[in-house]
């Protein structure tokens, strides 16, 4: 486990002029093995991904759902979440494969 990461929702909530405004909630905030994507063998066996710029592997948070309307954040930036698995189907750890948000510049 080599990186602390957020788990965020994200909540749209309209203002009384029906503007939308956007807000965080932090689920959960755990250590998380993240690994980058590079020429590896196993980052070539996910090339159905090929979005995906990181995975990161934590332990089950009980009450907490982790899917693809969910984001992370770690200390690198923002990552939408593209892939949840549960790792051999014991519902101890969680695999997400995520890419990495980058804002437009102009």
């Amino acid at each position: 486990m080599n990186t602390f990461i957020d788990i965020i929702s994200v909540e749209t909530t309209r203002d009384s002029e029906g503007f939308g405004k956007s807000k965080d909630i932090i689920l959960a905030s755990v250590r998380a093995y993240k690994e980058e994507r590079h020429g590896n063998e196993k980052w070539a066996n996910r090339a159905v991904f090929s979005e995906a710029t990181a995975l990161f592997c934590f332990r089950k948070i009980p009450d907490v759902e982790v899917s693809t309307n969910t984001v992370i954040v770690c200390s690198d930036g923002r990552y939408e979440i593209t892939n949840v698995e549960d790792v051999k189907g014991r519902g101890m750890y969680i695999e997400v494969l995520a890419k990495k948000v980058v804002g437009s510049s102009g």
